[in-house]
């Protein structure tokens, strides 16, 4: 891999990493907020198993309104503002890629590319490891974010929306933004890496922030309860940390908060309801 300057690096992420979320983001955006993109969605569910019975019809056709999480429909503000805060977070996660790339160069890094050094089986458990970490720090910060002296100043962007779109997913008030680049400035420091598993982890960063932030709920109600997915952050978890922020700060998973005691005890419940068409009273109460 050639060296390269830091300037050249951090134009290079200066169009990556903006262009990644417009494509996650907007495309899911455009795929389940607008006529269009509904009625796309519907079509490629009906050919589906999903949509091959009357059941199956039935629920793609009413899919985008009883299962939605929202109380109301996003305002074209409460987008922009997302937006303008997203694309403030990706000129700092490219200064953080770029001088992540300068340090490489330099040989300053634990990072590396040829795939035999440490194997197939190393490749993926590191990928699962920094994952966990990942959502062990993010853990850590959201919920010290979260204390009162601190969330005017780094956390209050991120909620200014309400009720969170996929253009949420990255919103981050810039000290917020400099938190989350320093979890991987600082892995690739300690941590044999090789750029396959962080570019695997930072895409499942990004595509698993979008379904957080989706504002629908896709799965059934046994998503919750299931022995494998109750462990398993999705969009209603979420969206309960958007209207009560006193409960679910983890990213990935929900052991951290089953553990420290942030885990909503109505969280179960809040899931059947948001396959309910009387949805909108259910997460209002609070």
């Amino acid at each position: 891999m050639p060296d390269h300057s830091f300037w050249f690096y951090l134009f290079a992420f200066l169009g990556i990493i903006p262009s990644r979320y417009f494509l996650i983001a907007g495309g899911i955006y455009w795929a389940c907020y607008t006529a269009g993109g509904q009625a796309l969605s519907k079509t490629l569910l009906e050919k589906t198993i999903v949509g091959k019975n009357a059941l199956g019809k039935t629920i793609v056709r009413e899919f985008f309104v009883s299962r939605s999480l929202r109380r109301s429909p996003p305002s074209p503000q409460s987008i922009q503002k997302d937006v303008e805060l997203s694309l403030l977070s990706a000129v700092i996660f490219a200064f953080a890629a770029a001088a992540i790339m300068v340090a490489y160069d330099q040989g300053l890094t634990r990072l590396y590319t040829d795939l035999d050094r440490d194997g197939l089986g190393y490749l993926g458990a590191s990928f699962g490891l920094v994952l966990l970490l990942q959502d062990a720090y993010f853990y850590i910060v959201h919920r010290l974010f979260h204390r009162p002296l601190l969330f005017r100043w780094v956390h209050r962007g991120h909620h200014r929306s309400g009720d969170p779109t996929p253009w949420t997913s990255f919103a981050f008030d810039p000290a917020e933004a400099i938190a989350q680049a320093l979890f991987f400035v600082g892995i690739v420091f300690v941590m044999p890496l090789h750029f396959i598993a962080l570019i695997a982890v930072l895409m499942t960063m990004s595509v698993w922030s979008v379904w957080n932030h989706l504002g629908f709920e896709l799965f059934p109600a046994a998503f919750a309860r299931h022995w494998f997915s109750k462990w398993l952050i999705g969009p209603t978890h979420h969206s309960i940390h958007h209207r009560k922020y006193t409960v679910h700060y983890g990213l990935y998973f929900t052991f951290w908060d089953k553990l420290f005691g942030t885990q909503d005890a109505q969280y179960e419940n809040e899931f059947d309801g948001a396959l309910q068409p009387s949805r909108g009273e259910v997460l209002q109460r609070d």
